[in-house]
């Protein structure tokens, strides 16, 4: 006679789900995938748009690219838009497609300016205001920090 299967190990409690939600509010993330014992879990804050955007890392940039100049904004209604996660970033959609936009470029709030990968997931980053860039101050495919400035929108 055969033994009876044993139940495999939850992945996941309910006290751990709570605190990865906890943890998830804390960061800048909107959506955080991990796996246990065989088990995959997304979390994704409530009214969080992820778009998944095929994207394959591009050339390193040499070292003199990516140096960052002094972010201030030149004139007083310029303002820095920073970077609301860490992850790698990248200027369009695929190696091959036009960036998302380009210095001088006219912007409207809601509108993509870019994409980083945080944890395997391409997260589209749009504007937070209308206005003209001015300076894009991350190379392609560069590490980018929580609150780096990335972009300058007069």
């Amino acid at each position: 006679m055969p033994e009876p299967k044993k139940p495999a190990p939850a992945a996941f409690d309910l006290k751990q789900l709570n605190e990865l939600a906890k943890w998830l509010e804390g960061t800048g993330l909107e959506e955080v995938e991990i796996e246990s014992h065989g088990t995959r879990l997304r979390l994704r804050k409530p009214g969080a748009a992820t778009t998944m955007v095929a994207a394959a890392p591009a050339p390193a940039a040499s070292a003199a690219e990516n140096t960052t100049p002094n972010a201030q904004p030149s004139t007083p209604n310029a303002a820095e838009f920073k970077s609301p996660m860490v992850g790698t970033f990248y200027r369009a959609g695929s190696p091959d497609a036009a960036p998302f936009v380009q210095e001088g470029d006219k912007v409207t709030a809601g509108q993509p300016l870019a994409i980083i990968e945080a944890m395997k997931t391409m997260n589209t980053i749009e504007s937070d205001r209308a206005g003209t860039v001015t300076k894009v101050l991350a190379q392609n495919a560069q590490a980018v920090e929580y609150g780096q400035p990335l972009f300058i929108i007069q």
